[in-house]
């Protein structure tokens, strides 16, 4: 399956790509900073899992970023729109045939952490699967990766290197911290928010981990972000909802952007 959907993807697309960019909730509109844009609809790839989440495009975007070849994803694929891990996986897979060495990936997350603030943006440092599944289960292929991974450097130091130097010369204020992946689409408990401090995590969401594990069995180095577009569960005494997550990833879109633009420029 991942095979032929490159296969459709070059008969409209031509040439490799040097850098991948999954685009998290609300985070979207960087993909229109592409230069000489070409767009592959999700929908139209044979086999291909199509994004339903709110504020998801559902649209690979490929042409030129900072000077840099990037294939993007307008939307990801999430466990709990009823997907399976290997078809959230499958764009990895696709970007690793298609040239991708360097993976970045964004997401919008709950803040756990009590120092953050509502806005933040996170470095991800490492993370927490508490999805109660794995993208690897199953016969191996050995095409990608090994059958055991080491998943000891997840998120690529060098990278991150980069991203820290990137987001002082942009005068960006950059947390860093461990992301937890949970499953959704409900929001964490309060009690399931203070467990998770206990586990050392800083930040909560519903997506990335199986991405950024395929990526590691794929060889990328990956770079991630959490945007912090909320108070996680029983920090700030309000409910959490859809629309706050989805605001304040559109007021802090154009940072966000700055920093991924400048941080491919240094790849």
């Amino acid at each position: 399956m991942v095979e032929k959907a490159v296969e459709y993807i070059k008969s409209k697309i031509s040439g490799e790509y040097e850098i991948g960019i999954i685009l998290g909730s609300g985070l979207g509109s960087l993909g229109d900073k592409i230069d000489n844009a070409e767009y592959v609809d999700y929908a139209d790839i044979p086999g291909f899992p199509v994004s339903t989440a709110p504020g998801h495009v559902g649209r690979f975007v490929f042409g030129t970023l900072a000077g840099k070849r990037v294939m993007c994803m307008q939307g990801r694929i999430h466990l709990y729109e009823g997907y399976r891990p290997e078809s959230i996986v499958m764009p990895i897979r696709v970007m690793r045939l298609m040239g991708v060495n360097n993976l970045i990936v964004t997401n919008a997350a709950g803040g756990i952490n009590e120092s953050f603030d509502v806005g933040d943006i996170m470095l991800i440092t490492d993370h927490i699967n508490f999805t109660g599944t794995n993208c690897l289960i199953g016969q191996n292929d050995d095409r990608f990766g090994v059958r055991f991974p080491d998943m000891s450097y997840a998120y690529s130091p060098e990278l991150g290197s980069i991203a820290e130097k990137s987001a002082e010369s942009l005068g960006i204020k950059l947390q860093k911290g461990v992301y937890v992946g949970c499953t959704g689409p409900s929001y964490e408990t309060p009690a399931e928010i203070r467990a998770f401090r206990v586990l050392g995590a800083d930040a909560v969401g519903m997506s990335t981990v199986q991405e950024v594990t395929a990526a590691n069995h794929c060889g990328m180095k990956v770079l991630g972000f959490s945007l912090i577009s909320n108070k996680a569960a029983g920090l700030s005494g309000e409910r959490l909802t859809e629309e706050e997550v989805l605001l304040i990833g559109r007021q802090k879109s154009e940072e966000m952007q700055m920093l991924i633009m400048k941080i491919t420029g240094e790849l």
